[in-house]
């Protein structure tokens, strides 16, 4: 119990409501009615009876008399609007008044009239605030006493944040911001100058509630968060001092007990992890180096991307590390790995796991990656909706059997840098897979003689000093017929020489370094296109495609 409070059968108007609350909020505004002082007369202090305070249900606060409103003056240059105020209930016996008076001061914006801001209600100031960025968030607060105030209730009521930390900025200028922000929920960091742990004890000291978490880094930024530190302790039972290892990155996470999302550039200097975590839903670490190990104990995880560097001497164990991943986390439903270690040993290990719910998996760069792997993702993932292997050396073969298992799920195909693969293929994948949207085959049908690569000029004495042995390898036809295909990317496809297209809802079409594509031979029925990438390609070839399409489409050349 806090003070005095009426009995429940007792109604009370707003206005006695104001009189009781008085004035907390500043001195703009009257401590009786709630209006604006400036041009006001409260009607509450006349004595001739011609107002009555109500007894019935509560009025709201801007709903005066006439009379009342007669004896004020507006000034004609601005508007003044008292808000609505929500509908009071009558105070029960066992409530407390003034917690109730402090959770509507919580769910409601004070609107009044602010004199230190040009007279710019702070509704209006708040919208403009509220889309400030927090440098011009800071330069604000200086302005005045009212524009400091109305900061500091944007910077608490944050939840959702984006910095861009400069390269000259000092280890305290992250935790600095953040402790302005006690309910935010996701960040995301933009980092030009190094990263290390002390940016993340910053982070899990000022964002006890942070669900997501992305931090991406520059060209010029390094990413020092090692992947162990040592401490020590000292055992009086033996007299003994045991030193043990941790990894700062997984102390994180299994601290903040609401993380759902980490998504981290430049962990090149991680050298190893063990996450442990029931919260944590998508990882996405990028440049990893040379794991020692990597131990996922989420079983909560249904999006993980590995990203690993494109260096020759990475040494990183992924056999062990997809066995343990699939056996470690069942709900798993996306998986992309990226490395050039990628091999069918560590396709066999992910496949031996109980994965049912799996629905999108990307194994790119895997150039031991065959058709064998193709046969084992097949037997393993029934529901799969989008497969991505690009760089690996499956041959048409493979596509008949992602044809054969995935014709009724699958809606996006990624078939980017396959030496093996050619337009008949191609055109397999596309007549058996009707739900099909998006379909890259970039750098598939390439010109395995570039040098004899022809321009427009001397286009017959260019077939005729091509061998026909490898006519069928240099100049192929290819013929796409599909009523749901909406992306299609054929960069790089040097060996091809024709091209028709009757894709009704296709809107986006990739031809960039499509050099030896006759436009003689190209023939585009598709009404939707809307974007055509046609760089290093003929100047003839662009013609043809403007008096094929629609006039609304938009080149990038």
């Amino acid at each position: 119990m806090h003070g005095h409070q009426p009995h429940p059968a007792t109604p009370i108007s707003d206005a006695a409501f104001l009189i009781k609350r008085g004035n907390k909020r500043g001195s703009y505004s009257c401590g009786r009615c709630g209006l604006p002082k400036k041009g006001h007369k409260c009607h509450f202090t006349n004595n001739d009876g011609d107002f009555s305070t109500p007894v019935s249900t509560p009025a709201v606060v801007n709903s005066v008399s006439a009379e009342a409103a007669g004896n004020r003056t507006i000034s004609p240059s601005i508007s003044v609007v008292r808000p609505m105020l929500p509908s009071r209930r009558r105070a029960l016996s066992f409530d407390d008044v003034r917690l109730a008076e402090e959770e509507s001061e919580k769910e409601l914006i004070d609107l009044e009239v602010d004199l230190e801001s040009g007279k710019l209600p702070a509704n209006c100031l708040w919208e403009v605030f509220r889309r400030l960025p927090p440098a011009g968030l800071m330069a604000a607060a200086r302005v005045s006493r009212g524009w400091r105030e109305t900061t500091r209730k944007i910077w608490r009521a944050a939840e959702e944040l984006r910095i861009r930390v400069p390269a000259k900025a000092q280890s305290g200028f992250v935790g600095s911001v953040l402790q302005k922000c006690p309910g935010l929920v996701k960040l995301s960091l933009i980092v030009e100058s190094d990263v290390d742990s002390t940016m993340l004890a910053c982070i899990a000291f000022s964002c006890s509630n942070l669900q997501s978490l992305e931090i991406s880094t520059s060209e010029s930024s390094v990413n020092r968060i090692t992947g162990y530190y040592f401490y020590f302790s000292i055992d009086l039972h033996f007299y003994v001092m045991v030193s043990a290892a941790k990894d700062e990155l997984s102390r994180f996470i299994a601290e903040k007990r609401c993380l759902t999302s980490l998504k981290m550039e430049g962990c090149c200097n991680l050298g190893g992890f063990i996450f442990s975590s029931t919260s944590l839903s998508t990882l996405w670490l990028s440049d990893l180096h040379s794991l020692s190990k990597m131990v996922f104990n989420c079983p909560n995880l249904k999006e993980i991307s590995l990203d690993f560097s494109r260096q020759e001497n990475d040494s990183t164990n992924l056999t062990s590390s997809m066995d343990g991943l699939g056996r470690s986390c069942p709900k798993l439903q996306n998986i992309h790995i990226a490395s050039v270690r990628l091999s069918h040993a560590a396709v066999l290990a992910l496949s031996a796991a109980n994965l049912r719910g799996l629905r999108m998996l990307s194994l790119v760069l895997g150039s031991e990656i065959t058709d064998a792997s193709v046969a084992a993702i097949t037997s393993s993932f029934s529901k799969l909706e989008l497969l991505d292997l690009s760089g690996s050396s499956i041959s048409d073969s493979g596509i008949g059997m992602i044809c054969n298992c995935f014709p009724e799920t699958l809606s996006k195909l990624l078939l980017a840098l396959c030496p093996n693969i050619t337009s008949s293929g191609i055109q397999f994948a596309t007549a058996q897979l009707p739900r099909l949207e998006l379909m890259d085959c970039g750098m598939t049908i390439s010109d395995p003689n570039p040098e004899n690569s022809f321009d427009e000029e001397d286009d017959d004495c260019g077939l005729q000093e091509t061998p026909n042995s490898k006519l069928h390898l240099i100049y192929q036809k290819l013929i796409i017929k599909h009523n749901r295909l909406r992306k299609l990317s054929l960069w790089g496809c040097s060996g091809l020489d024709a091209l028709y297209l009757n894709c009704p809802y296709l809107n986006d079409l990739n031809l960039n370094s499509c050099r030896n594509l006759c436009p003689e031979r190209l023939l585009l029925q598709c009404p939707n296109l809307e974007s055509v990438h046609a760089q290093d390609c003929k100047g003839m070839l662009v013609k043809t495609i403007e008096s094929q399409v629609a006039a609304k489409l938009r080149f990038r050349l």
